[in-house]
């Protein structure tokens, strides 16, 4: 019988940190704190981005995005560079915004693509009482945006079920490779059909109940968002390399952060963005 040797690359210091963080992650998920005042909880320093720093948006960015105004055009490499990084955030607010900001210093010439929205009663007929510039700024969960700005090239998450058996299921992330008037097509970055090209249709999506309108929206648009940025609970189910945490909007729960920390497979690759918090 032949033995074989385990190999592990990993120092001893690099064990100890892997250990002492996967201990500080399992008090963050069961509740507990070590802070200075009880409720409050110490993050790692050498995580932490300085709040009070002018550019500490722009440092973030540049922690988990290095050279992307110099980024390569060549598909495989974005696939790799984006497939094991993203900014997460409590808020689709804080993503909008930072999405936006990463797109533009990402190279490439932008597309806009704009919906239909059409307000409905409760039979599916039209009401005719809303303007239609009121129904464009209604922001919804897990819809897309009225006015969705893409690149060839940049990285967006599918915000619907369309086929599972081609990998595109809510949550997917994907490369643009290209962009048609009435169709996306993309490389899936991550999972069983990683590399897969695959294609995109602009589609009706509608609003429930749950969403609190005194209406049904019906918005006709390519189901999906830019995912430089995505919301923490949007993150449930992907493992990411470089994880940031954009914690200016403080999460809702210890259970939220818990989630956005445990996306990262590499702890030294988190950077936590604060705003008045102590760094710890």
């Amino acid at each position: 019988m032949r033995l074989l040797k385990n190999c592990d690359n990993m120092s001893s210091q690099e064990k100890k940190e892997a250990e002492d963080f996967a201990k500080w992650l399992l008090d963050v998920g069961e509740g507990l704190t070590d802070g200075d005042e009880p409720g409050f909880l110490q993050l790692p320093q050498k995580c932490c981005i300085p709040p009070d720093s002018d550019d500490a948006v722009e440092q973030l960015i540049n922690a988990i995005y290095p050279d992307i105004k110099a980024l390569s055009s060549n598909e495989d490499v974005r696939c790799k560079y984006f497939a094991e990084r993203a900014i997460l955030a409590p808020r689709n607010a804080c993503i909008d915004e930072l999405n936006q900001k990463i797109l533009d210093m990402l190279p490439g010439d932008e597309k806009i693509f704009l919906s239909a929205d059409t307000a409905l009663d409760d039979d599916g007929q039209n009401i005719d009482t809303f303007p239609v510039e009121y129904l464009n700024k209604i922001p919804v969960t897990n819809f897309p945006l009225h006015k969705t700005a893409l690149k060839i090239g940049c990285p967006i998450i599918l915000l619907r079920n369309l086929d599972h058996t081609s990998g595109l299921c809510n949550g997917t992330r994907l490369l643009i490779t290209q962009l048609g008037e009435r169709v996306i097509e993309g490389k899936i970055l991550t999972g069983s059909h990683a590399g897969n090209i695959v294609f995109i249709p602009r589609i009706a999506l509608t609003t429930k109940s749950v969403n609190g309108l005194p209406f049904v929206l019906r918005r006709v648009q390519f189901p999906v968002r830019l995912a430089f940025g995505m919301t923490i609970n949007k993150s449930q189910g992907q493992s990411l390399k470089h994880v940031g945490l954009d914690l200016i909007t403080p999460v809702f729960a210890h259970g939220q952060l818990y989630t956005g920390l445990s996306r990262a497979t590499d702890a030294p690759n988190i950077r936590i963005l604060l705003d008045d918090s102590p760094a710890g």
